[in-house]
């Protein structure tokens, strides 16, 4: 079977990838031919584990290919996957454009009956508003089109694995053709299972999964709070929390607050679908508030440890929303660091993979190429991302090079009586 994929960002490319692994024929497409070009030459713009050495092998075996004219590469396929970015426009609504643009040059393009699947993460209701652009667009060829939603539910980090062993699969249609077409299409990959919905259930299932997991992190974090004030541990209660099936183990790890491309704002969309809907979205309200409340005090948190702030440097391992990614968009870091500079601290940060990502948002910081470097004449070091390599520092030579050896642990990612026995102060997180 011949698919194409229209967008080569993160969701375009994992799934392109993984769909030609899976042995189908993938045309990715995308408007930048300076991304095209790198993409052919093997130069991957993202960084996921696995993802470069797939794509080259299936680029090598002629299973992907990668091209900037649309046309083209919808030629011979069935089933065109609309993959481009939602970004935020600032109001809560993501911004459409691209989504528009790709459906109606497909429906513009397209010489034979062709399925259209947004893959991309859109507001309930898009699909049903792509039909009928499309209706306007092709006039009374209109016939030749359907439409189905099928998000994705990939975290980065884990993408591949995410998509190549799902939970599920969604997929919102309205027609026995589309099912019928995009259940051939998941079963001649083995994923499974497969729910078939509506549109717009579909669309709301996804948001609604990224709602939830925003609520559940506020939640933890207020927990960790009470822990602070109460003497008791945050991570034994999350243990302790997971332990029961009806709440589960992930999503409860305490820390500096969510952000990466998704929940910050899908949550946000899912409010502003709330409330046109005429539904007062006051959970999910609440959860992003806290989020923001407690990235805007980090910096604090930091102050009171350290005492008097003058001639202070502190080193900020991890730049990344989380570990396993190149990723900084929303990331605690890129609140924490200028708000440390307008306290007058001085700042050291490094990150494993994030370093030129962050270059470009944050210019507050000396980036480092290593972990100790950036721990150099540092009155404390503050874990932000939990990336595994920290767990495996020298932590005896951290405490050479520092001129104070004091650890601020946002994640809990330490082992606390490690770094005590070595003669570091440690503070976690909702640790009393």
């Amino acid at each position: 079977m011949k698919v194409a994929v229209i967008g080569a960002g993160y969701v375009g490319l994992v799934t392109s990838a993984c769909f030609s692994e899976r042995g189908l024929e993938v045309n990715c497409v995308d408007k930048s031919s300076e991304k095209i070009e790198s993409l052919k030459s093997g130069r991957i713009p993202i960084f996921e584990t696995g993802l470069d050495a797939m794509i080259s092998r299936n680029i090598a075996a002629n299973k992907l290919r990668f091209s900037s004219d649309l046309a083209t590469a919808i030629k011979d396929t069935e089933i065109s996957f609309i993959a481009v970015g939602t970004p935020g426009r600032g109001d809560g609504q993501p911004n459409l454009e691209d989504v528009y643009r790709v459906a109606e040059e497909i429906a513009t393009s397209a010489k034979h009956e062709m399925l259209i699947v947004t893959k991309s993460t859109v507001p309930v209701g898009t699909a049903r508003k792509i039909k009928h652009r499309i209706q306007h667009t092709t006039g009374s060829k209109h016939k030749q089109f359907d439409i189905a939603a099928n998000p994705e539910f990939l975290r980065e980090g884990s993408a591949i694995n995410d998509f190549l062993k799902p939970d599920r699969v969604i997929i919102g249609t309205e027609t026995d053709s589309a099912v019928e077409k995009l259940g051939m299409l998941y079963d001649s990959v083995d994923i499974s299972p497969v729910m078939f919905t509506g549109l717009e259930t579909a669309e709301l299932i996804k948001h609604s999964a990224n709602g939830f997991l925003a609520v559940k992190i506020a939640y933890i974090n207020q927990i960790a709070d009470i822990c602070e004030r109460t003497g008791a541990n945050v991570i034994e209660v999350s243990k302790g929390l997971g332990f029961d099936k009806r709440i589960g183990r992930n999503f409860l790890d305490a820390g500096p607050g969510f952000g990466g491309s998704c929940l910050p704002k899908d949550a946000l969309a899912l409010i502003e679908t709330a409330k046109s809907a005429g539904v007062s979205p006051n959970i999910i309200e609440a959860a992003v508030e806290a989020n923001a409340r407690r990235k805007a005090t980090l910096a604090n948190r930091v102050a009171e440890i350290l005492g008097n702030v003058e001639n202070k440097k502190v080193a900020v391992f991890g730049l990344t929303f989380k570990a396993g990614t190149d990723d900084v968009r929303e990331a605690p870091s890129l609140e924490l660091i200028p708000a440390l500079r307008d306290l007058g601290i001085e700042v050291s940060a490094y990150d494993p993979k994030g370093l030129q990502n962050a270059r470009a948002k944050v210019g507050f910081a000396r980036f480092c190429e290593n972990a100790y470097q950036a721990a150099e004449g540092a009155h404390a070091v503050i874990v932000l991302t939990e990336w595994p390599e920290f767990r495996n520092l020298d932590f005896q030579k951290m405490k050479k090079i520092m001129r104070k050896p004091v650890i601020l642990d946002f994640r809990n990612l330490l082992n606390r009586s490690e770094v005590v026995a070595v003669g570091f102060e440690y503070h976690g997180i909702g640790i009393g």
